[in-house]
């Protein structure tokens, strides 16, 4: 790849998307111990970065082969509704293949640009299989989701406005999943200014990248098991696993509970709606795992939003779980008038709050004079968590854990 490349980009893109806001977090700031700003991409046309490397890719494919009809990609998601808007918008034919998981928000919105979307497969990897098999049929050309330079450059744009909207940066958290956004701002970071480290995140169990990294060679996963379905990737690009390998300083994964209360707090503190693909580089900075970052100035890529509404409130379970604002156990009660009572005021006494029962007087390991409660309740953290425990194990009550929930 050239520089020139990332600028000629940057032309063909100018009017089209969106020159997206840099935002400090004085709250993000002071939980990471640096300097965090948030690159909010989750606000860019169509939802997310894709649209870049789309749009590059297909407005270079009209100008370079005009006679050009249709095009055909595989997405997860975003790449599909980046492709489905570019092509709609330089008045090209679409199909678009994506895994028959793929949440109902991005098919519809995929389809509302004018695509004709084709479900097929369990991940990106077997839907890339049947589109691969489309564009044959259809005479087209495919859109490769990440490994391609002209997509690697339309997201490496990105870089382009980080510096200029922040001269003095030190470092650049990147998710990753096929390595394309990553591949882009990591080289056009280092061709301007190589002292500002780039790192790469990707979800614990979807880490072909970061393993690729680790022994310096392309790797492919057997499975990838995550919430963040977009990038949930078994097979990396050849091209961005080198460049990567080249200009990244290091990769780091996160696990989904950290997706999860990240969701939350950008909820929460930020009033971002970020998908989780696209929290995972605010949730490595939180953990502080990367030393180097202290006191540093950060820019992580918010890189989608693209969140099925449907799927939010089992976002917010997982992480209010893992943060320890809600808990679940299991409580012993002696089945006799005024055991229901005793318990319910040590929960009213503590302040938490109960948003869930269930009786269960079946089990196994149950005498005859006993059933067990199964709760779930608001508490507003570990701490609090810990004292309503004490206090009903002060008052004689036998508590059984949740296996989901740490021991308070």
């Amino acid at each position: 790849m050239e520089i020139n490349q990332i600028h000629e980009a940057q032309k063909r893109l100018d009017g089209i998307t969106h020159f997206t806001p840099l935002e400090h977090s004085l709250t993000f700031s002071k939980m990471a111990d640096a300097q965090i700003w948030l690159k909010c991409e989750n606000q860019q046309k169509t939802g997310s970065f894709k649209v870049r490397g789309a749009y590059n890719k297909i407005k270079k494919i009209t100008q370079t082969s005009p006679h050009t009809t249709c095009v055909v990609a595989s997405s997860a998601g975003n790449h599909a509704q980046g492709v489905a808007f570019a092509a709609h918008n330089l008045g090209i034919e679409s199909y678009i293949v994506m895994p028959l998981a793929t949440p109902i928000a991005k098919i519809s919105a995929t389809e509302n640009y004018g695509a004709h979307v084709v479900l097929s497969g369990d991940c990106y990897d077997d839907a890339f299989d049947t589109a691969m098999q489309i564009t044959q049929e259809k005479d087209a050309v495919f859109v490769h989701p990440f490994d391609d330079e002209d997509v690697i450059a339309g997201q490496g744009t990105i870089a382009l406005e980080l510096l200029e909207q922040c001269r003095d940066l030190d470092a650049v958290i990147v998710p990753a999943g096929g390595g394309g956004l990553l591949a882009g701002i990591a080289y056009t970071v280092k061709q301007i200014n190589p002292s500002i480290q780039v790192f790469g995140v990707q979800a614990e169990r979807a880490d072909a990248i970061h393993q690729s990294f680790r022994q310096k060679k392309h790797i492919a996963t057997e499975s990838v098991y995550t919430i963040a379905d977009g990038i949930a990737v078994k097979n990396p690009g050849v091209l961005t696993t080198r460049l990567i390998n080249r200009y990244v300083d290091d990769i780091q994964t996160v696990t989904d509970d950290e997706i999860a209360s990240t969701i939350i707090q950008l909820l929460e503190r930020a009033k971002q709606v970020v998908e989780p693909a696209g929290a995972t580089s605010l949730a490595l900075a939180l953990s502080q795992r990367v030393q180097s970052l202290r006191d540093k100035k950060v820019a992580c890529v918010l890189s989608g939003g693209n969140i099925d509404v449907g799927f939010i409130h089992k976002i917010i379970e997982k992480g209010l779980v893992s943060r320890g604002r809600q808990m679940k156990f299991s409580v012993i009660l002696s089945d006799k008038p005024g055991s229901l009572e005793s318990f319910s005021r040590i929960m009213a006494t503590e302040q938490a709050n109960i948003i869930s029962v269930q009786y269960d007087r079946m089990g196994t390991e149950l005498r005859l004079n006993e059933t067990i409660l199964h709760i779930a309740c608001e508490v507003s953290g570990f701490e609090h968590g810990k004292r309503v425990i004490r206090q009903l194990k002060a008052n004689g009550f036998h508590i059984l854990f949740d296996r989901r929930t740490p021991e308070q």
